[in-house]
């Protein structure tokens, strides 16, 4: 005798070994000796076990499951009854097994109640189950349809729509996610190189821009259109003659300085500040898009500005035109003796936007040119600007050693042919001494001013340990000064606007932007202190890439380095900190390295030295 019978929600055959009241003693058709409960069996019958169910599961086949829906109505019934509604009265054993194999295997047509007791499914519910089945095979075939695609190198529209998505923050449920994804494992990529297989991306630097911007520019990085509103009339024109210091690509021209001769033989020093927040008013749509920025990104050859084009062209120090600005005046004595400050909102006249790349092959370390015709405009000051620089150092005490070896920082550009071309600039150079003290100048003025009439601010502090921003003043000991906060870069930076827009409150008769303590102020700390830094990671992480290809392109096989710590060093002649195998334990940091360059992959970002003396 065997048995038709269910174990694990499996329909299975077995020969009787031994039958008691409420269990069978059976082999399985492996041979396997097992135990089954009675209430498990469904038939007895003496046909061989192959050969009953072969034609049970070929009967199973040839049921229509929806005339079998229709057939056993509402009420619960057994498998039993079910062959009889189908088949008719006294189905065959073969029948009835492909009954239950029928009911087992449509579970959305038939709701098994116990193992043999079912309900058929109530239409409106099966009608759900059925389109359920339906779409998610037409799903099933659209990403079998789109994986081919990606297959043969071509990248369909919803997935290129999707692809920033995918490749970042990915939605393991969407069906293109599911499409990359298994084309990918099919094709043994990573995401990023099926993404570049297909041409989703071009690059590593367009799939690094791709994730930053997907982070923090989720809206995009265009513009909203947000009109200039009309500027405060009958600002008085100051009596300068102003000119900038800044590189050829900058386009957010934030400072200017001036010089005029006094009688006594002293010189009034002006330093002028673009003042868009003249015209920003609280929680207006350019202020909410400021504090939802924070600040331009660089990166090499471009930039995403904080500020629209119309607002960038309107308040930029741009030469010719007479612009709105915070100017703060300073009287010098031949004997080098500073005036108190003077702060002052006005129309400046902008002479010169002189470039530094123009300018500095005159006016550099190694040739200041005192004893020369001027050889650019504003030369003569520059000068003057520059041992005023060195004045102010001495009294920060923060004079550099001009004994000491020169030291350089590199940047990434571009030909015309698209090469890549390092750029350096001396670190503490002339050009650079005189512009950075000259703005230490006005910021620790513009904080001690607001910290005197106790007005909060965002400052950058360092009373012990590390710099870090506050929103009330503190000294900062690495700078060597009681104030000191970021003033001077309002086009560029939310936390110079609003240092600004807390510095008109004393002067321009506009109400403080944020009172003392305010919440407001702490969040928007936060959220700039954290951008700023990722932002700055983004432009090193772009740096480090171009780097690479740099050395690559140059065939660059050995390097000299500085050490940082342990084996962390930075590598000369291009922007780039990496690791070094090889280095000695007891290796002090600033100590000069020579390495070996075996390997790199620009691709993944990987650059292998070995350590080879120093």
């Amino acid at each position: 005798m065997n048995i038709f019978y269910e174990d694990g929600g499996q329909l299975k055959v077995a020969t009787v070994i031994q039958k008691n009241e409420a269990t069978y003693q059976v082999d399985t058709q492996h041979g396997k000796r097992v135990k089954i409960k009675a209430v498990s069996v469904f038939l007895e019958f003496n046909q061989d076990l192959n050969d009953f169910l072969n034609q049970a599961q070929q009967i199973a086949t040839e049921i229509d499951t929806e005339l079998l829906w229709e057939c056993v109505g509402a009420e619960e019934f057994t498998g039993e009854t079910a062959a009889v509604e189908y088949f008719g009265e006294n189905p065959r054993q073969e029948e009835i097994a492909a009954t239950f194999i029928a009911l087992y295997a449509a579970p959305m047509y038939f709701h098994k109640k116990n193992k043999n007791s079912f309900k058929a499914a109530p239409e409106n519910i099966l009608k759900q189950a059925l389109e359920t089945i339906k779409r998610k095979a037409q799903q099933e075939a659209q990403i079998q349809e789109w994986k081919t695609q990606l297959l043969s190198g071509s990248l369909p529209e919803p997935i290129k729509a999707d692809l920033a998505t995918i490749l970042h923050a990915p939605d393991k449920q969407a069906l293109t996610y599911k499409a990359f994804y298994q084309a990918a494992t099919e094709s043994k990529k990573t995401l990023y190189e099926l993404a570049k297989f297909t041409g989703g991306i071009t690059s590593v630097p367009d799939y690094l821009l791709q994730r930053f911007t997907y982070r923090y520019f989720p809206n995009g990085t265009d513009f909203p259109e947000i009109n200039v509103p009309m500027l405060p009339e009958n600002l008085p024109l100051a009596s300068v003659v102003a000119f900038s210091i800044d590189d050829e690509e900058t386009t957010e021209v934030d400072d200017a300085l001036s010089l005029q001769k006094l009688n006594n033989g002293s010189m009034r020093l002006g330093i002028h500040i673009a003042a868009p927040s003249l015209a920003i008013t609280r929680d207006s749509e350019i202020e909410k898009l400021i504090f939802s920025r924070l600040s331009t990104v660089y990166f090499p050859a471009n930039k995403i500005t904080m500020l629209p084009e119309n607002w960038i062209k309107t308040f930029s120090l741009d030469e010719g035109k007479n612009v709105p600005a915070v100017s703060m005046y300073v009287d010098i004595s031949p004997e080098w003796q500073l005036s108190e400050p003077e702060t002052r909102v006005e129309l400046v006249p902008i002479a010169h936007n002189l470039r530094i790349q123009q300018i500095e092959p005159f006016f550099n370390s190694d040739h200041i040119g005192k004893a020369e015709q001027p050889q650019f405009p504003h030369h003569a000051d520059l000068i003057y600007l520059l041992d005023l620089a060195y004045e102010l150092q001495k009294k920060r005490d923060r004079l550099e050693d001009k004994t000491l070896p020169k030291r350089y920082d590199y940047g990434i550009d571009f030909d015309a042919t698209g090469k890549v071309v390092i750029t350096r600039r001396e670190r503490g150079s002339p050009i650079d001494t005189l512009v950075s003290e000259m703005m230490i100048l006005a910021n620790t003025s513009w904080a001690k001013m607001l910290n005197d009439h106790q007005l909060s601010g965002i400052f950058r502090v360092q009373p012990s340990g590390f710099v870090r921003f506050s929103t009330f003043s503190e000294a900062h000991i690495g700078m060597n000064v009681e104030h000191y906060g970021w003033f001077t870069s309002p086009l560029r930076r939310a936390c110079d606007y609003i240092n600004q827009k807390q510095l008109l409150s004393l002067i321009h008769h506009q109400t403080p932007r944020f009172a003392q303590n305010d919440n407001n102020l702490f969040m928007v700390l936060n959220q700039f202190e954290t951008t700023y830094a990722n932002y700055r990671d983004f432009q090193n992480q772009m740096e480090n890439y171009w780097a690479l290809v740099y050395l690559k392109q140059e065939n660059i096989k050995e390097i000299t380095a500085t050490v940082l710590k342990d084996d962390l060093v930075r590598l000369e002649g291009v922007p780039l900190v990496a690791r070094a195998s090889g280095m000695p334990i007891d290796i002090l940091p600033k100590t000069t390295v020579k390495l070996m360059i075996s390997d790199i992959n620009e691709e993944q970002q990987t650059i292998a030295l070995k350590y080879m003396g120093s």
